[in-house]
């Protein structure tokens, strides 16, 4: 911590590190330290563009810079492990894009590594931020829907191939660790679960159809049963044109409400509160950004920001962030099980 603020370095340059930055500028107890790419001239091209932060070359050097406290990772997805545990060997925090890492093993490694070192390892999900989902995740807490009787997620996005093609790592098993679940849905998969609970089974079918040459799925679906004894539907996929936003819904035996990305768009109980007239004309049409629905670029930084936030306070009070590493290996392993079922044509207990 250097000036009384929390010093950002962050590894992988690619196109998530813009928000990244973007989202530090933007913190006033924070500051933008360093960044590190293999590569030289990516390191000093981004950093030619933000006064003051140092350009790595030298993964080693990177980490030995005491102006960092926390460490983003936005490299491929499934090289988070490496990069992430030789930052908590440092003494770094870390904070992960999602998803976390593109399995389950790996994941446990990066969470016998942050305590094991004693620091914080969180992840990007930063539609739990959003007023909407958090309005939503409190209905629930309050036990508003009464039982909860099912729950929807669904994704349908368009990814060109040119996005596949032009990008190496794009739809590739070992990179990016699946397709338009792993990906894209993922977002939606974590808010459904932590919405919903703990997920008991899984059957799940997945398909290659608007896309050639990548080894990953372009659409998926999947039906859950939950331990509360809900059932959860999802819907994912990169093949769906124009591309729509993202959309939830729970429903139960006293309430339902639909959530499309930040907005709310229905919200409805059958014992009215005071606050429910308010939350249906002031949380409609909310959404501020494309959501990444047609365009991985259409997002906020705000997300970021916020997730951010979260974890510097969490530093500076010892406490756990929104976000730890065990919430977001819940995701992935919804996903890996959906994985599973498609290939394995059963039901997969989790």
């Amino acid at each position: 911590m250097k000036n009384g603020k929390t010093g950002f370095g962050i590894i992988g340059l690619g196109a998530i590190s813009r928000f990244h930055a973007t989202a530090i500028e933007h913190i006033q107890e924070a500051q933008l330290t360093a960044a590190f790419h293999k590569v030289s001239e990516k390191a000093q091209s981004f950093c030619r563009e933000r006064q003051g932060v140092r350009p790595y070359d030298n993964l080693s050097q990177f980490l030995s810079d005491p102006d960092i406290d926390i460490v983003t990772v936005g490299t491929p997805s499934g090289a988070h492990m490496e990069v992430a545990i030789a930052a908590m060997e440092a003494g770094k925090h870390v904070i992960v894009e999602k998803p976390i890492e593109v399995t389950t093993e790996r994941i446990d490694k990066m969470i016998e590594c942050a305590k094991k070192n004693k620091v914080i390892l969180s992840c990007v999900f930063q539609s739990r931020f959003h007023e909407g989902p958090a309005l939503v995740k409190k209905a629930i807490e309050e036990g508003r829907f009464g039982t909860l009787t099912i729950l929807n997620a669904q994704v349908k996005w368009y990814r060109s191939q040119d996005y596949y093609d032009k990008i190496s790592w794009h739809g590739t098993w070992k990179l990016d660790g699946g397709g338009a679940l792993m990906n894209q849905s993922i977002h939606a998969i974590d808010l459904l679960q932590w919405y919903g609970g703990p997920v008991k089974e899984i059957l799940g079918q997945t398909s290659l159809i608007g896309h050639k040459n990548i080894e990953v799925e372009d659409t998926a679906a999947a039906v859950l049963k939950f331990t509360n004894g809900a059932i959860g539907v999802i819907e994912g996929s990169t093949a769906v044109y124009p591309g729509f936003l993202k959309k939830i819904e729970i429903c139960g035996t006293q309430g339902s409400v639909v959530v499309e990305e930040e907005s709310i768009k229905y919200w409805q109980f059958k014992h009215e509160k005071p606050e429910d007239d308010f939350i249906r004309k002031n949380f409609i049409d909310k959404t501020s950004s494309g959501g990444g629905a047609s365009d991985p670029s259409a997002i906020s930084y705000k997300g970021h920001e916020k997730c951010f936030r979260n974890v510097i306070e969490a530093i500076r009070k010892g406490i756990d962030p929104a976000i730890t590493a065990e919430e977001a290996k819940k995701s992935v392993e919804i996903i890996c099980a959906i994985y599973k079922s498609s290939a394995t044509g059963r039901k997969v207990l989790l």
